[in-house]
């Protein structure tokens, strides 16, 4: 069974929506500002996601369209199976989230490898991002809340809800390591990770 993902969903969701060919399923997915949280960067990805779709019996081609010059785009239809694999996997996703192994979480988790006033830099730059991408969402928030309905903005809204709270963590943890209020030296932190793992012992 094709594995889920957020691409497979908006797929599926498109073609039941209308049949069409995947070019402008890329194209709705970046109009109505779900690229922000599916990723279509790739055509070949979308392609090949359509054909596991396919095989596996979850979308159909219903024949072909020709715009102008541009050759013939195959375009297909959601089956009653992938209309109901895709309610299930909103279901899933949404009652059920997949643990996701984030870089920057990662990233925190060995910041000792980094003295304390790189990562403060590197860190005031990810907040100096953060902060473009907060406004850059509310101002594009704002433009459209009167026009469309609030069911089709609640991942904007989510999304925004995380910046909020990833700005205000990450300007915290900046304070503290240019203040001195967190700090550390790698070598004392390598003979305590040696220490706890000889049970407590001094190393030889």
């Amino acid at each position: 069974m094709t594995q889920r993902s957020g691409l497979a969903l908006a797929v599926l969701a498109l073609a039941a929506e209308e049949p069409m060919h995947p070019y402008r399923m890329q194209q709705l997915i970046r109009e109505r500002g779900k690229d922000q949280v599916v990723n279509v960067g790739q055509r070949s990805q979308l392609y090949k996601t359509v054909d596991r779709l396919v095989r596996d019996g979850l979308l159909v081609a219903q024949g072909t369209e020709r715009e102008a010059t541009r050759p013939e785009r195959t375009v297909y239809a959601a089956t009653d199976a992938g209309r109901e694999l895709a309610v299930t996997w909103t279901l899933d996703m949404l009652t059920a989230p997949r643990h996701e192994f984030a870089e920057f979480t990662a990233a925190l988790a060995y910041l000792p490898l980094l003295a304390p006033e790189v990562a403060a830099d590197a860190l005031a730059l990810r907040l100096s991002d953060r902060r473009g991408e907060l406004e850059r969402v509310r101002r594009e928030l704002d433009a459209v809340r009167e026009h469309l309905p609030r069911i089709v903005l609640v991942e904007a809204e989510y999304a925004l809800a995380h910046l909020e709270t990833d700005v205000a963590w990450i300007a915290g943890l900046v304070d503290d390591l240019q203040s001195g209020a967190l700090t550390w030296a790698y070598e004392d932190l390598i003979d305590t990770a040696r220490r706890a793992a000889s049970g407590g012992e001094e190393p030889p």
